[in-house]
């Protein structure tokens, strides 16, 4: 029987990364990497996995950076509506090189679609359910009592639809909240949702992170971090930025199973807008700690070139994938 092992296990070296790279379906989780051809892992200090994933299936670096604003159509009224089809699929998907999770995801993906609009728009997400539990979609924001997605349960191969006004400003969340609630969040049913001003926030750079973990052995304790799904993929792809340019990061912490997540940039601050329903800074700092559900408005200028390390602050969770580089260009 194959050993299912523990992130202590993991973090010690027991998997060693010669597994890893050979593409075999492992219980387990990245590890350091001695491989000195394996790109990133001969650099002092920096920690890998062998291997690439297969980015075809779901890339991190187009992740980021991608909005779905849905098909937008105008009401009688003059209102922008904006609509989007959602459905909830069971899929395995890979983590880091080798290692597979039993996800379920919206659309196939983990997280789900990032969702945008503008206050005061007319949303509509028609939601069917082709997974093989009991699911629902939960936002969070303003809407009505039977459109929370909580009492209305949507079953295999049933659907529903939920229709509310996009309030407040700021950035949020949504969830499946079928019970147990934290295994249908743990298992990947979970996406951010933007909705901008009226009058829009200056336009610079944006970028969609969502701090997230995986739990390969089902023992209620994650064996793999990560920021869009991925353990260390931008440390294996750097996230390309020139030094002046002002970047929005739109952060979101999904992770389950731990109370907190955190974010650190190295050799930079930045400003802080908590949840980003104010215009005006909260904060100006270079470490942001969330619990799950925070989500907040990050927006930074690069002052210098080079590559700076981004990660958790808890050593643990980047030491077993949550870490990447931005790589400041002139």
């Amino acid at each position: 029987m194959e050993k299912k092992l523990n992130r202590r296990e993991v973090l010690g070296g027991t998997v060693g990364a010669v597994g890893l790279a050979g593409g075999v379906k492992l219980l387990g989780a990245p590890v350091p990497s001695a491989d000195r051809s394996v790109p990133g892992a001969h650099e002092a200090g920096v920690m890998s996995t062998a291997g690439e994933v297969d980015l075809t299936q779901f890339d991190p670096s187009q992740f980021l950076e991608h909005f779905d604003y849905g098909k937008v159509s105008e009401l009688p009224s003059g209102q922008t509506l904006r609509e989007w089809d959602i459905v909830a699929v069971d899929q395995e998907i890979e983590i880091a090189p080798g290692v597979y999770f039993p996800a379920w995801t919206y659309n196939g993906q983990v997280p789900g679609p990032t969702l945008r609009s503008t206050e005061g728009d007319r949303l509509r997400i028609r939601f069917a359910n082709g997974g093989s539990h009991a699911h629902t979609i939960h936002f969070h924001g303003f809407h009505p009592a039977n459109m929370d997605g909580v009492l209305e349960v949507v079953m295999p191969g049933e659907e529903f639809v939920y229709e509310f006004e996009a309030e407040p400003f700021g950035l949020h969340l949504y969830h499946c909240h079928s019970v147990p609630l934290k295994r249908h969040i743990h298992k990947g049913l979970y996406g951010a949702f933007i909705v901008d001003p009226r009058e829009p926030r200056s336009e610079i750079r944006e970028m969609v992170m969502v701090m997230n973990g995986f739990d390969t052995n089902f023992d209620g304790d994650n064996e793999v971090y990560a920021v869009n799904t991925v353990a260390f993929h931008f440390q294996r792809h750097p996230i390309q930025v020139k030094v002046q340019e002002r970047v929005r990061i739109y952060l979101v912490n999904l992770l389950e199973f731990d109370l907190v997540n955190s974010l650190h940039v190295h050799g930079h601050f930045f400003d802080v807008f908590r949840t980003g329903t104010r215009l005006e800074r909260d904060e100006f700092t270079d470490t942001i700690m969330m619990c799950q559900g925070e989500r907040h408005i990050l927006e930074m200028q690069f002052r210098h070139p080079g590559k700076f390390m981004f990660h958790a602050h808890q050593s643990e969770f980047a030491e077993l994938g949550w870490m990447g580089f931005f790589e400041v260009g002139e």
